[in-house]
């Protein structure tokens, strides 16, 4: 019997999904719906149906458990329904209204193209602290570090008694260049732990210069901010689910996904970077699939019950990007590059009562998948009521038929919403919503491949997500892929990676050494210093979050990264360094070659402009200890022919005007070797992967599915 050794879980909008490996490297997927009120129910349904395949129980595994990993989108939503603490926000005296008044992008982030081209479609959202709780002192540090106008403590007690007097649950402090020179900024830390505890306050103080001590005054601001108003009511709940976890049996610390791509304890310093967990988990996950089978470029997409998420990998890299936005807020946190936009399967269809035409959401039915769903209290049509009325999703079947869906409400509510209104029949309504959303899948997809001077020939692309197999002819059709690849666990890949995801911290500090293209040995050794002081002082941070998990040094494997750019230009590249200590002049050269060999590959050899000199301008740190990762399952080949086991009979689906007797095959009983042409549905209790008209598939050793669209 396998001994389970590994939980990863992917809390979703909609569902929750857990993947279980165990000592062997073998592994199973469960599926429950999301329970967001309370996270641990949902998670314990979910791991209850993956060890239901191994024919044993939650009581028996847990206990055998060495380590957890969760991902989410709970704090990504306390953040978007800006529901969380009382901060307060010390700031430079005139600078008051920084925050507020934002970076003029927010006033239009999210928006389509046609919204962000007429300005009176922008507006700004409420700023997380308002304009009460923000207080100023006197100070000025210049971009050099030099000091122009000292702190003048004496103001310092008077605005941080006025923020305690407001009842405010954290306190932000956040200077003009102070990554360049932290002492003032921690000095009114010091001043205002001491003037809480003085007064039995519980109010925890963040400085910024102690979480993201980079560059750009409105990211670092707003990321810190993130850092106490979302991330620090997030570690009760984190807190709660690692305790229940334990009542089950378990004797792990809990982690959790980060936004660069690694794993991290849910008591690190820095927990606002795990805010987008979910969705990297799947661009991990992919990463790690693509390695073992030795495919360099990869276009990732993931369909689920809210979004699609798409990311690329290009010649085995995950580009990550230093200044991303989150719920229209610019921010300083290594994220891993993905774009994301609100067209799921759960997303409401509704028909523009200006215009006449169908709209796909952005808001969603979440967990409660839409009017198909006799208990959701659900009225709006979403996309999922479309796949009932099609007949494409079996209703007896859905999450293994814990849910049984009405064909009747479904087509009774998109007749009355959508057909009617269109003068179509019903069927005609539903197939012309899926053939909608999977144009606007297929558009987006294509054009963030374009946009990064790529071309989708040049890439395979993966397909997950409980509803991706689903779509992934639709949205892929035409685009000329090198391969389209579907894993048989498509519907818990971002718990997948989860458990693939490395344990592992990441530092930035900013930096600013600036080197012309013939600069003097004594330029070069003062330069080397600098930047080896900071990777010696982010070493040590992240042995410290390491230390929380009883972790020593010994255990740990550090990898140097550099940014670094021309002078004058403005985007920098991240790099690996290919040194492990600056010691001499050579190294310098060592890092400059580096850089313009990976200048080459992304811009061109034409490009390099050596003559402008040079500029590092941060330090990186990632460290990381070893933790078991899942093995790639690998069977042998049978015949091309399904067993009769496999196959379930047939289900008449409309198709593009016509009722087709469509093949229903089960997944798990499907051998590696067989092919199936269309229309062919492959049905498992967590997802359904179509094969339509124009299309085939075949099931290879590791139990993926290569989808190949014929007369390309």
């Amino acid at each position: 019997m396998a001994k389970a050794q590994i939980l990863a879980i992917d809390a979703g909008g909609t569902m929750t999904d857990t993947f279980i490996i165990d000592e062997n490297g073998e592994f199973v997927v469960g599926k429950a719906q999301t329970t967001p009120n309370d996270e641990h129910i949902g998670l314990m349904n979910s791991s209850k149906d993956a060890l239901d395949q191994w024919n044993t129980t939650v009581e028996k595994e847990f206990p055998n458990l060495l380590a957890g990993v969760y991902s989410g989108t709970a704090m990504l939503n306390r953040l978007v329904s800006r529901v969380g603490l009382r901060v307060g926000l010390v700031l430079n005296k005139g600078m008051e209204d920084m925050h507020r008044m934002g970076r003029g992008v927010q006033s239009y982030l999210g928006y389509s193209y046609s919204d962000r081209v007429h300005i009176n479609t922008h507006h700004f959202d409420e700023p997380l602290v308002p304009r009460k709780w923000t207080v100023g002192v006197t100070e000025r540090v210049d971009l050099f570090g030099n000091v122009v106008i000292p702190l003048y403590e004496h103001e310092v007690e008077g605005a941080i008694q006025k923020l305690i007097d407001q009842d405010v649950e954290a306190i932000v402090i956040s200077l003009l260049h102070s990554y360049t020179y932290p002492h003032h900024e921690r000095k009114i830390r010091d001043i205002a732990e001491r003037m809480i505890k003085d007064q039995n306050k519980n109010i925890k103080v963040f400085a910024t210069v102690d979480y993201y001590p980079v560059r750009k005054e409105s990211h670092r601001t707003n990321t810190t901010i993130v850092e106490a108003y979302a991330a620090e009511p997030s570690r009760e709940t984190l807190a709660k689910l690692d305790q229940a976890l334990r009542e089950h049996g378990t004797d792990f610390n809990l982690r959790i996904m980060a936004s660069h791509g690694g794993t991290i304890s849910i008591e690190a310093n820095e927990l606002a970077r795990t805010c987008v967990s979910g969705p990297i988990g799947g661009m991990v996950g992919a990463k790690y699939l693509s390695d073992n089978l030795g495919i360099k470029n990869v276009a990732c997409s993931d369909i689920g019950g809210t979004s699609f998420d798409i990311g690329l990998i290009t010649q085995g890299d995950l580009d990550i990007e230093s200044s991303p936005d989150m719920a229209r807020l610019v921010l300083s946190l290594p994220l891993v590059s993905m774009d994301t936009t609100g067209a799921g399967t759960g997303s409401y269809v509704r028909i523009d009562p200006n215009y006449g035409n169908i709209t796909l959401g952005p808001d969603s039915a979440g967990s409660l998948v839409g009017v198909c769903n006799p208990e959701s209290g659900i009225e709006t049509v979403t996309v999922s009521d479309c796949h009932v009325v099609l007949g494409l999703i079996n209703p007896d079947n859905f999450i293994g038929g814990a849910i049984k869906l009405s064909r009747e409400k479904a087509y009774q509510a998109v007749k009355e919403q959508i057909a009617d209104p269109l003068g179509m029949s019903v069927e005609d309504a539903a197939f012309g919503v899926t053939e909608l959303l999977e144009s606007q899948l297929r558009n987006y997809l294509e054009s963030m491949i374009l946009g990064k001077g790529y071309s989708p020939s040049q890439y395979a692309c993966f397909s997950y997500g409980g509803g991706g197999p689903l779509h992934t002819a639709g949205y892929t059709k035409g685009l000329g892929f090198e391969d389209i690849l579907v894993p048989a666990w498509a519907a818990g890949f971002s718990a997948f990676g989860c458990g693939a995801a490395d344990f592992e911290y990441r530092y930035d500090k900013t930096l600013d050494l600036h080197l012309p293209e013939k600069a003097s040995d004594e330029e070069i050794l003062a330069a080397g210093k600098e930047l080896q002081a900071a990777w010696d002082e982010l070493k040590g941070h992240v042995g410290e979050e390491f230390k929380k998990n009883d972790y020593t040094g010994d255990d740990v494997k550090y990898r140097l990264f550099y940014r670094m750019q021309y002078q004058g230009q403005l985007n920098d590249l991240e790099i690996e360094a290919p040194i492990s200590e600056f010691k001499s002049v050579n190294d310098y050269y060592t890092l400059v070659k580096t850089f313009e060999d990976m200048y080459t590959r992304v811009y061109a050899k034409s490009a390099l402009s050596p003559e402008l000199g040079y500029s590092i301008t941060g330090a990186i740190v990632r460290g990381v200890v070893d933790v078991p990762l899942p093995k790639i399952p690998k069977e042998p080949l049978s015949d091309e022919t399904p067993p009769d086991s496999a196959f379930l009979g047939t289900r008449p689906v409309y198709w593009d005007g016509e009722w087709i007797q469509a093949k229903i095959y089960e997944m798990e009983k499907l051998l590696p070797g067989n092919k199936l042409d269309a229309l062919s549905i492959i049905e498992s209790t967590a997802t359904t992967f179509v094969v339509p008209p124009g299309f085939e598939t075949y099931l290879d050793e590791h139990r993926i599915f290569h989808l190949k669209e014929l007369n390309q």
